[in-house]
């Protein structure tokens, strides 16, 4: 998934400011996509220079608010059905993992101790919108709903990953061989 393309996914349901957008992010999107603030405001920059969305409206404190056009709806359009997906994983964390052997065993287990906790960390913010959500089963709540449960999903798997991970380094590392 590219930033340009989920800014265009949420402006396609509804006019929204970079304000809104950032907040659509964190309730949601951030499960598999986290977007920095300036990342977004450069991005719809590019997105409104290339036609692809426009300005509907300006508030107080020089506020925007952009919608998406038809060229935008078309570039959305191509981008969920092009054929050609980039499946490819990459994580620098697990890539990390893949050195910890160049550590002690205590540094590397302290190394995954961490992950797990930031994954539990964020199990515990996901589980914190689902349990708030007002589910309604709109399309785009039932999509919202599909990518929260990934995320769900992903970070109690990873967690549990990372604390065995810890303890079979420990154990691997530390018996002579």
């Amino acid at each position: 998934m590219s930033l340009p393309h989920a800014l265009l996914g949420l402006l396609s349901e509804q006019p929204a400011s970079g304000y809104d957008l950032l907040k659509r992010f964190d309730e949601g999107l951030s499960a598999v996509w986290p977007a920095q603030k300036s990342q977004v405001y450069s991005e719809l920059a590019k997105l409104d220079e290339n036609g692809l969305i426009e300005i509907t409206g300006t508030g107080a404190r020089q506020r925007r608010e952009y919608g998406i056009t038809d060229a935008g709806r078309a570039e959305l359009r191509r981008w969920l059905t092009e054929p050609d997906l980039d499946l490819a994983f990459r994580s620098a964390a697990l890539l990390r993992v893949f050195f910890l052997w160049t550590l002690n065993s205590g540094e590397g287990a302290a190394y995954l101790e961490k992950f797990a906790d930031h994954n539990h960390a964020r199990l515990t913010a996901l589980q914190a919108i689902h349990d708030n959500a007002k589910w309604v089963g709109d399309p785009v709540q039932v999509c919202g709903w599909l990518m929260l449960e990934y995320g769900l999903r992903g970070s109690e798997t990873a967690e549990q990953w990372a604390r065995w991970a810890a303890g079979e380094l420990t154990e691997r590392l530390d018996t002579p061989s």
